[in-house]
């Protein structure tokens, strides 16, 4: 995006994929940085995802970045925040028409689950309301 002065502005993001080494005070911490706000996490980088902390308020195109990188995501976890918020059907048959597997969880367990598998090198993003 460019602004009216010709400056150009590019979304904020960590490239590649690293662990969460921390959660909570309505953000995340990793690779030696913090992030207020919720993330979504994805073998090409990490970024800032969604203004809403509601888990009910997902709408698909939260998700278009997932879909985006379908071809290197088997797993998608979403932290649904502090509880457990199922993925709608709708939402959850269009991940598993491109192949992705996704599993709502609270951030929490998102977080844990998201780090041993990046640990292990699997093919996993994370789509994480923050909380505080």
């Amino acid at each position: 995006m460019t602004d009216a002065r010709g400056i150009e502005f590019n979304e904020a993001h960590f490239p590649g994929q690293a662990p969460i080494d921390a959660y909570g005070n309505g953000g995340f911490r990793f690779a030696e940085m913090s992030h207020r706000g919720s993330l979504i996490c994805l073998p090409s980088g990490i970024y800032s995802w969604v203004d809403h902390n509601k888990a009910s308020e997902f709408a698909s195109g939260d998700f278009d970045k997932v879909f985006e990188e379908a071809n290197s995501v088997e797993i998608l976890l979403i932290g649904t925040g502090d509880e457990l918020v199922p993925v709608k059907d709708l939402l959850r048959d269009r991940f598993r028409s491109v192949g992705i597997s996704a599993d709502a969880m609270p951030t929490g367990a998102a977080v844990r689950t998201y780090n041993v598998l990046v640990s292990e090198g699997r093919a996993v993003a994370a789509a994480l309301l923050a909380v505080e």
